[in-house]
């Protein structure tokens, strides 16, 4: 596979010095959630592709499969991989029974990093997140385990996923963090009130996951045609027929300025993520070969400041219809209170 002819620049991430490719490749995709896992053998091959083209910062988690992710991960860094990766995984959802639970306790928090480090095959992993937050442990004892985690040298930076602003100013008195990762696309932006100013002031670097909107800003409503009866998204409010219908006009809008552009709607997405600032990096996720090429190709676009006003216009917060997660999600909340659109730590 030729490498994809668009160069990744390298960008700091946060504070600490850490530095990754300018856009990251999401993993979970490959193994759980949207739909069986994909082959093991083309999933190492893409993997492979994106490190050769520049794309060296990859994201798993141990709740994906759960574990297989890693497991995948842990077999495509062998060969001298491992070296030229930024590798982040996440801590903090277990299934109990089915059901999801959160735990950020210190004697789960080291006893998941050896596990991560074990199926992964690596001896220090780059960026640590907590995936969710446990909010019936006080942040600053959960963060105060990763610290000494990082002294251990297990791991070398901390993140958080999916937290409040008060909850990264805790933390982050603790221990520097260096990213949070959050959910953050043209038709998902609750995150620029708060979340994103508290990154910015303390010099924490923000990692955008669902940067196409789960695939909707890509394909627009002819996505759901395409879902396996096993995927997450068939069960997501945004998904439904009624807010579907509703949500077209966002896409319609995107797919115009993109058909303007020369360019994709994934790109023109992405692009619009990229242009957000230089602290921010968006990891797409994709599960192939031609799909990560075109993302890629997202770093060339250029957008104009009108043209940036124009698709925050077309997609402003109040415009989607749906909640980000569905109401089954509910265990996955950080939240101990409503909305679930929010899911917030508190």
């Amino acid at each position: 596979m030729a490498a994809a002819p668009v160069n990744v620049p390298r960008m700091k991430l946060g504070s600490q010095g850490l530095e990754v490719s300018a856009q990251g490749l999401g993993c979970m995709g490959m193994s759980a959630i949207y739909g069986p896992p994909k082959p093991e053998a083309e999933m190492t091959a893409l993997i492979h592709h994106a490190v050769a083209s520049g794309v060296t910062f990859l994201d798993t988690s141990d709740v994906y499969g759960p574990h297989t992710n890693e497991i995948l991960l842990g077999k495509a860094l062998q060969g001298g991989v491992r070296e030229k990766v930024e590798l982040a995984t996440k801590f903090g959802v277990i299934f109990v029974d089915g059901k999801r639970e959160i735990r950020g306790d210190p004697v789960y928090v080291r006893a998941a990093c050896e596990g991560s480090l074990r199926r992964l095959g690596v001896d220090c992993i780059d960026l640590y997140y907590q995936h969710r937050i446990d909010t019936t442990v006080p942040i600053e004892v959960t963060i105060g385990e990763l610290k000494k985690l990082v002294q251990e040298g297990k791991i070398k930076y901390i993140g958080l996923s999916e937290a409040s602003a008060s909850t990264i100013r805790r933390a982050h008195a603790v221990h520097p963090i260096t990213a949070v990762q959050l959910e953050w696309s043209l038709w998902s932006r609750d995150v620029e009130e708060d979340i994103i100013p508290t990154c910015r002031e303390l010099g924490i670097g923000i990692v955008a996951y669902s940067p196409l909107g789960r695939g909707f800003l890509s394909s627009g409503p002819k996505l759901i045609d395409s879902l396996s009866e096993q995927d997450f998204r068939r069960h997501m409010s945004r998904f439904q027929p009624d807010n579907l219908d509703k949500n077209l006009k966002i896409f319609e809008w995107v797919n115009a300025m993109a058909t303007r552009k020369c360019c994709t709607p994934s790109q023109l997405a992405l692009a619009w993520v990229h242009h957000q600032g230089n602290d921010v990096c968006p990891i797409p996720g994709t599960t192939k070969v031609e799909n990560f090429n075109q993302n890629v190709g997202a770093l060339s676009v250029k957008l104009t400041p009108d043209e940036m006003a124009e698709l925050e216009s077309c997609a402003a917060a109040g415009e989607v219809q749906g909640d980000r997660y569905p109401s089954t999600a509910n265990t996955w909340k950080d939240s101990e209170t409503p909305p679930l659109s929010s899911w917030k730590s508190e």
